[in-house]
């Protein structure tokens, strides 16, 4: 029998040890508090908050634990400088920096101005504005408009507005001194843009620098092109110059706008947080959370690199920059009215992570995952240019250990990106290694949604993205992009063909391990939906969901395509290799195939299902497909984005397997909220659309040429062609022109009898923004063009 005294003893011990061990877990780290009304000289304690995150940073490393916690409390905070986080100020502290208890916490890179305000004229009104200049205005925390020509036009496709005589003669003249404005203009083929900064006037020309940041430099675009920050275009309400000379700000306000109580802010830094560590000293396990992150400057004229030989330049910065990292984190963020990029995880990290945050109206790219280009063995730098191989260094994979791995994109909301830049995307993958990007909605982009540049090293895994209205203001391109112009690939085929068909080898010395697409659902109006462009080998692309634009694979080696469902669309081949080893099966396509420059057809196109008997046949024609069947795939609701297919689907015959159609995108519910989804296309119906007749195409009504008295009556060598009925002046073909009596008689080359046709080559045609065609005109042939988009 136990006594009191031995009772009380025990449990006395055991009181005391479980206080200890309370104690010990309460306070295993180290809690610091900032707030906007706090005060540097505190201790940083809830009740006496330090005011910077700075001075709370310069407590970490001397904390009494090896954890240590930054709460940031409600506020807006104004930083005087980017947040540079690194092992010589916390040491190897694990370090969180967190908004506490979910409160609106914002880190600003730009600066409050408190004016006063003066009329002059009408409209304007100006304010003396000194310190730094500066290229992003927010009223009431809504960018305003750098006075540009044209005006801004929101319905406008490209720059919100454009013009071909931008900097005309005309238009130079009336400019005094317009140093210091900018030029932006789309590539000549719209593979992204081109930005200068005017330098000089004289009479009317001016003389500009730039050009710098795209890798394909062809030139502007004739048409697609605006000037900003020039005085003399200050004429619409939203508009605002700056004269750094005389450091005077002019502004014609939004209607409804006081500039006496507004809230005015400009952007001042390029970069808010900086986490970086040294190549033999990694900064380890800090994590970033809940933080609105706003009011970054532009970077289009800093200095950009190339990404080996893909179509990029980079500006290497952003908001949030990563360098020399291990276990770093970015979580629950929100970063918007940024100039620039707004995470870029560069050089050497391993295990970062970017998880749930909200990306949206930045000026460039969202999330980056790119490398150093010391990383790669023989780089070379352009499109056209190449290593030989006598010189080429034959060592399989990296150089060095400069480059992302094993890094994480994840459940994260993308969307208004590329406002000035049009050279970008929502998440961009280039010398990285085991990238994972997974259930992240993309949307209303320039370019591509998920780009990858090239093919060093491969491994990485996409699956459960939702990517679409994409591709908007360039051309020749995909919701999903990739290239892989590495060490076997030269911008000469012949000399191609000749070095693979010896040296076999080189094709995976880069692209080292295959890159998985699955369970996506992309969407492209401008391109293809997933677009496998120069190079891109070593790829497994299954169970996605392709709702419009198609799928391509142009010259590479290693891509496997299978159980993906293509809608409205087909398989896009392009000038494949001999011995290519690409695999195309167990597909439902929708059209016949759209091969280009096809000698070789890969190791197996073959059990897919086609729309109709033609389709086959079209495809068994070239030896391909002969286990393949056509029918209606039963789709079990197609107007509600479930494409899987019933149970008496010709489909399951071939080897269709189904796969859910609920889980693309973000899963945070309150991300899942705001997150728009895709518009989901009206199926087509091959035969209906053969057979019809006579329809309204892109705004004018055609109809099929019929019988001797249409020949006759538009002196046709033959009964085929169709015959423009009407052109009304809205319409996108009146300025083209195209005129009523015309007989289109071929487009893009190709001979074209009826409206069916016509349409089936718009389709394969559906990434240019304009066709070509040729039609009959009072016994005439004549040559157009014809804006698609």
């Amino acid at each position: 029998m136990i006594s009191w005294r031995q009772w009380s003893r025990g449990t006395l011990e055991r009181i005391v040890l479980l206080v200890l061990t309370t104690s010990s877990l309460t306070f295993a780290q180290t809690r610091l508090f900032v707030a906007p009304a706090g005060d540097d000289k505190q201790t940083g304690t809830l009740t006496s908050p330090l005011a910077t995150l700075g001075k709370a940073l310069e407590k970490v490393k001397t904390a009494p634990q090896n954890e240590v916690q930054i709460f940031l409390r409600k506020g807006v905070y104004y930083l005087p400088q980017p947040v540079r986080i690194e092992p010589k100020i916390i040491g190897t502290k694990k370090l969180l920096i967190s908004a506490y208890n979910n409160e609106q916490v914002e880190l600003n890179g730009g600066r409050k101005l408190r004016l006063n305000w003066h009329k002059s004229g009408e409209r304007i009104w100006t304010a003396t504005v000194t310190g730094e200049p500066f290229e992003q205005l927010f009223i009431n925390g809504q960018k305003q408009t750098l006075a540009r020509y044209p005006n801004y036009d929101s319905t406008a496709r490209f720059f919100n507005g454009t013009a071909a005589d931008a900097i005309s003669k005309e238009r130079i003249k009336r400019w005094k001194n317009p140093a210091g404005g900018y030029i932006h203009a789309l590539h000549r083929h719209e593979w992204g843009d081109f930005h200068y900064r005017i330098t000089g006037k004289h009479n009317d020309t001016i003389t500009y620098e730039g050009g710098w940041q795209n890798n394909r430099p062809m030139g502007l675009h004739p048409k697609e092109r605006f000037v900003e920050n020039i005085a003399e275009e200050l004429d619409a309400p939203g508009e605002w110059f700056y004269d750094r000379m005389t450091q005077t700000l002019s502004v014609i306000p939004p209607a409804g706008i006081d500039l006496a109580t507004a809230v005015v802010e400009v952007s001042q830094l390029k970069s808010l947080i900086q986490l970086t560590g040294m190549p033999d000293a990694p900064l380890r396990h800090v994590r970033i959370q809940g933080l609105r992150l706003v009011n970054t400057e532009r970077t289009f004229m800093e200095a950009y690199e190339p990404l080996l030989r893909s179509d990029w330049m980079l500006y290497r910065g952003a908001a949030i920059y990563l360098e020399n990292t291990e276990d770093c984190r970015i979580d629950d963020c929100e970063l918007t009215n940024l100039g620039s990029n707004a995470i870029l995880v560069s050089r050497y990290n391993r295990n970062a992570s970017v998880k749930s945050c909200y990306i949206h109206h930045i000026g460039a790219t969202a999330i980056g995952f790119v490398g150093d280009t010391s990383a790669v063995r023989s780089p070379a730098f352009r499109y056209e240019r190449f290593v030989p191989y006598a010189d080429m260094d034959l060592r399989p994979g990296p150089k060095n250990n400069r480059y992302p791995g094993h890094c994480i994109a994840e459940d994260n909301l993308i969307h208004h990106i590329g406002e000035i830049e049009k050279q970008s995307t929502g998440v961009e993958i280039s010398m990285a290694s085991d990238i994972t990007v997974r259930h992240n909605s993309i949307y209303h982009v320039p370019r591509a949604g998920i780009n990858i540049g090239d093919g060093t090293w491969g491994g990485h895994l996409l699956e459960f993205n939702d990517v679409f209205e994409t591709v908007l203001e360039t051309g020749d391109h995909g919701a999903f992009n990739s290239w892989g112009r590495d060490r076997f690939w030269h911008p000469n085929r012949e000399t191609m063909d000749s070095l693979v068909a010896a040296h076999p080898e080189l094709v995976r010395l880069d692209a080292q391990k295959p890159v998985v697409i699955r369970n996506n659902r992309f969407r492209c109006d401008h391109g293809w939906d997933v677009d496998l462009d120069d190079g891109s080998s070593n790829y497994l692309i299954y169970n996605n969901v392709l709702l419009n634009g198609g799928l391509k694979f142009r010259e590479g080696f290693y891509r496997t395509a299978e159980n993906n469902v293509i809608l409205n669309n087909s398989f896009h081949p392009h000038v494949w290799f001999k011995n290519s080893d690409d695999i195309f099966r167990k597909n439902i396509v929708m059209r016949p195939y759209f091969p280009i420059q096809i000698n070789y057809w890969g190791k197996a196109l073959d059990y897919n299902l086609f729309p109709d008997p033609p389709a086959l046949q079209s495809a068994q024609q070239r030896n391909t497909d002969v286990h393949s069947r056509f029918g209606d795939p039963q789709f079990l609701n197609p107007d509600r984005g479930d494409y899987r297919v019933g149970k008496a689907s010709p489909a399951l015959t071939v080897g269709f397997q189904n796969f859910p159609m609920n889980q693309f995108g973000v899963q945070k519910a309150s991300l899942r909220a705001m997150a728009h989804t895709p518009k989901l296309p009206t199926l087509i119906n091959l035969q209906q659309e053969k057979n019809v007749t006579e329809m309204t195409w892109l705004g004018i009504q055609i109809r099929n040429v019929q019988g001797l008295g249409d020949r006759s009556a538009f002196g046709l060598p033959d009964e085929h062609g169709i015959v423009v009925l009407t052109v009304l002046k809205e319409s996108k073909l009146a300025a083209s022109g195209i005129q009523k009596g015309d007989v289109i008689r071929s487009v893009n080359g190709t001979d074209v009898a009826t409206i069916g046709q016509l349409t089936t080559i718009q389709q394969q045609l559906h990434f240019m923004s304009a066709i070509p065609v040729r039609v009959m005109r009072n016994q005439q042939l004549i040559d157009l063009n014809l804006p698609i988009k």
